[in-house]
């Protein structure tokens, strides 16, 4: 059994301990752009296109791949 999910609307799969791209196999941890608006992450780590949002404590644009959703 394979587990999948996505990484910033990238297809993604865990493999031998590690989380790896599903197009080429690359590492997750080498950061690629967000699919919907083609933005980096911010520094800190947020969705580009939202930035940080005061008293939420996780928020995601959804990549173009899920429903956005946030969490006081």
């Amino acid at each position: 059994m394979t587990v999948k999910s996505f990484s910033r609307g990238h297809p993604i799969y865990y493999y031998n301990k590690q989380w790896l791209y599903q197009d080429d196999n690359t590492l997750v941890s080498i950061e690629r752009p967000c699919t919907k608006c083609g933005n980096m992450p911010t520094v800190e780590g947020y969705d580009s296109c939202l930035g940080k949002i005061e008293n939420v404590s996780s928020i995601c644009c959804g990549h173009g791949v899920e429903r956005s959703y946030y969490k006081n």
